[in-house]
């Protein structure tokens, strides 16, 4: 490749959405669709991108750092349940993205990703009409469109639905199967109905999430990512090219994260819990787990993340409004403030002890390295903000009408798991 800051200076010139370039249109922060981080990881192979779930200004903010030091590109992400308890939502995420890249000279591709913009009903639908462009507006670069929870025959229709509102240079994420562990596991078959029946309307997912064992928030049990699943899984949609977004990797083993880069076609990989806890200050085990005492409590390490006198005010909040451990991801939203305020070099702290963790994955584990220099290429050779869809449409329109697509996935034998809430 040529010089690196040379051909950083052509792509910010070509490479940035229409919408980023509308936002910051003096900026040096490469914004870009997610179809280029996908493209990098594929290109290097056998590497998947961080999608850091920016809870907090002090992962954001570490997880760029991680990222310019392993020299790879990122996604940083906020899901749309998160938006309701973080201070970080889906209107404000991408400015405090660009401002990070600026104020600390960021040179590696970074795209912004909603994540989880879940549809449960017609009346989500109704709205995101006007949310979903929305989001774009304020600097959005990839999109999640989430219907796993509905039927397998109405996630299809309101994916396509929904998809003229998404920008067609933009990242796109799609789901099948609710992510909730063990129970309500992915098939082939669904995955295929969902791919097939998008592709017939020259849509063409650039990710696809699966329930492939994982749950999202503290992972207590041993199963974690079911790796032959995921992979049987991702060579029958062979044909159509879409590659694998993992959710739920809090709670699984650096081992484990190896082999679903090594063994499936994964380029994309959340991380939140673990990224929170960390900024926090809690002690956390390889699997990205916070460790808990013998009375079942956090462990907070002396002198990291957050202040003690600060943890003791988020624990007795957290104790006041009876939530559980899996749920002091509620902490965010009151206390966003609160932790900026802090001392600076305990908001240092927070984010360089992200910037360890983060850079470990990204090396160690997840295998991007250098993927930044990768994605640049792939830029300045599509010359544009939009590299166009890696798959073409394969599927006959007739078969999958309306009609079609309802007893098609009436047909389908599904086990949708156990109940519950499991939208982050």
């Amino acid at each position: 490749m040529k010089n690196y800051q040379d051909a950083f200076a052509q792509a910010l010139q070509v490479g940035r959405p229409p919408n980023v370039v509308e936002l910051f249109p003096n900026s040096r922060a490469l914004i870009v669709s997610g179809k280029f981080i996908d493209r990098a990881m594929l290109k290097k192979g056998k590497a998947i991108a961080m999608a850091a779930n920016g809870r907090n200004y002090f992962v954001i903010r570490g997880a760029l750092m991680a990222a310019q030091r392993a020299n790879a590109a990122i996604i940083i992400e906020i899901a749309k349940s998160e938006s309701n308890y973080c201070g970080v939502n889906f209107w404000n995420i991408a400015r405090i993205v660009d401002n990070l890249c600026n104020e600390m000279g960021i040179t590696v591709p970074v795209a912004v990703h909603a994540d989880h913009y879940g549809i449960k009903g017609p009346e989500d639908v109704e709205a995101a009409r006007t949310e979903i462009p929305s989001v774009f507006d304020a600097g959005m670069t990839s999109i999640a469109l989430d219907a796993s929870h509905l039927p397998d025959e109405e996630n299809l229709l309101s994916s396509l639905q929904l998809w003229p509102y998404v920008p067609k240079w933009a990242g796109h994420e799609t789901e099948v199967g609710e992510i909730k562990g063990k129970t309500g596991l992915s098939t082939p078959e669904e995955a295929l109905f969902l791919i097939q029946g998008l592709n017939a309307h020259d849509v063409f997912p650039d990710w696809i999430a699966l329930n492939n064992g994982t749950t999202h928030g503290i992972e207590a049990a041993s199963e974690g990512i079911q790796i032959e699943l995921t992979a049987r899984i991702h060579d029958a949609l062979a044909p159509y090219k879409v590659s694998g977004a993992q959710h739920g990797t809090s709670g699984n083993s650096s081992d484990r994260l190896r082999k679903i880069a090594g063994q499936t076609r994964t380029t994309k990989a959340n991380v939140a819990t673990a990224l929170q806890m960390i900024s926090w200050g809690l002690e956390v085990n390889d699997y990205g787990n916070a460790k808990l005492d013998d009375n079942g409590n956090f462990v907070k390490v002396e002198n990291q993340g957050v202040t003690e006198d600060m943890w003791k005010e988020m624990t007795a909040y957290a104790e006041s409004k009876g939530l559980k451990k899996g749920d002091f991801k509620k902490i965010n939203l009151p206390f966003e403030s609160r932790l900026l305020a802090q001392p600076r070099k305990v908001r240092l702290r927070m984010a360089e002890r992200v910037e360890q963790f983060v850079y470990n994955m990204l090396v160690n584990v997840l295998n991007c390295k250098d993927t930044a220099p990768i994605a640049v290429e792939e830029i300045l050779a599509a010359g544009s903000h939009d590299p166009g869809p890696k798959a073409q449409r394969l599927e006959d329109p007739e078969n999958w009408s309306e009609s079609r697509i309802r007893d098609r996935g009436a047909a389908i034998e599904r086990d949708r798991g156990e109940a519950g809430n499991f939208e982050d």
